[in-house]
């Protein structure tokens, strides 16, 4: 079997079974696929292709919920959310500038430490972490007065590394909206710092080269897939062991980038 043949077979399943776990497990489409990416880019361009992706299924989910998101909430939350977006975008390009942190040889192969896979790992691992114990499903801030600085925290994580929806979740939990306008506003701001984020990681986006684009069409579709299957099989379902499962790949993933070896 030809070698891109392989390539375009494992991003597709592992995209789909990423997108598939997020209805069973908890966390987002971005954490489990970007994952996916850094097992055949880089760090930078992982974490574009996976918002151009999460952008994507985001639109879809758009057209079917988001008339009913709440506006008013969606200016106070997602203003200062696209404002910081900005911020942890152009704070990534930043660290892909500075100078490799170390380099080894292990087994006859040279890998490389940077800061960008340091901090990324950091991030993963903290979040994976926290989405897989208990405080994930009690913490929420219920002063509709700190909806802003939630953005904020939302929008600088998510243009850093694209770890935005729990601390969106648990910041407008104190909207008090209704289920349905709670789902859509939140959509409709995930969104809005997609987009202002895809802005910034052009750059990297223009690097990848030809036989990269069907790789991140194909991606793209095998995640609609995996949760178009997902929603399926069973409506939205936290199963705690799998839930424990997924963290633990993720941490293992983490640690991985943290050694330079991903």
């Amino acid at each position: 079997m030809p070698e891109a043949l392989i390539v375009y077979l494992l991003v597709a399943l592992v995209a789909l079974l990423a997108s598939g776990l997020t209805l069973f497990s908890g966390f987002g489409l971005g954490t489990l696929l970007l994952p996916a990416f850094l097992l055949f880019f880089p760090v930078q361009p992982a974490i574009a292709m996976t918002a151009v992706v999460h952008f994507l299924n985001n639109l879809f989910k758009l057209t079917l919920v988001g008339r009913t998101a709440d506006r008013h909430t969606v200016l106070q939350f997602g203003i200062p959310a696209i404002a910081a977006a900005f911020v942890g975008a152009w704070l990534l390009q930043q660290l892909g500038s500075l100078e490799d942190l170390a380099h080894y040889t292990l087994f006859g192969r040279q890998y490389v430490l940077t800061a960008t896979k340091l901090l990324i790992a950091l991030l993963m691992l903290g979040f994976a972490l926290f989405e897989a114990s208990s405080r994930s499903e009690t913490f929420v801030v219920k002063d509709r007065r700190f909806l802003a600085a939630g953005g904020l925290l939302s929008g600088f994580f998510g243009g850093l590394s694209g770890h935005q929806g729990a601390f969106r979740s648990a910041f407008l939990v104190a909207s008090g909206l209704s289920k349905e306008a709670f789902i859509a506003t939140g959509v409709v701001i995930a969104c809005l710092v997609d987009l202002s984020r895809l802005s910034l990681y052009a750059s990297s986006l223009q690097h990848l080269e030809r036989t990269h684009w069907p790789l991140l069409l194909t991606a793209t579709i095998a995640a609609f897939m995996g949760a178009f299957i997902g929603n399926r099989l069973v409506k939205k379902v936290t199963i705690s062991w799998l839930k424990r499962l997924v963290a633990v790949m993720l941490c293992a993933t983490a640690l991985l980038l943290a050694a330079g070896i991903l």
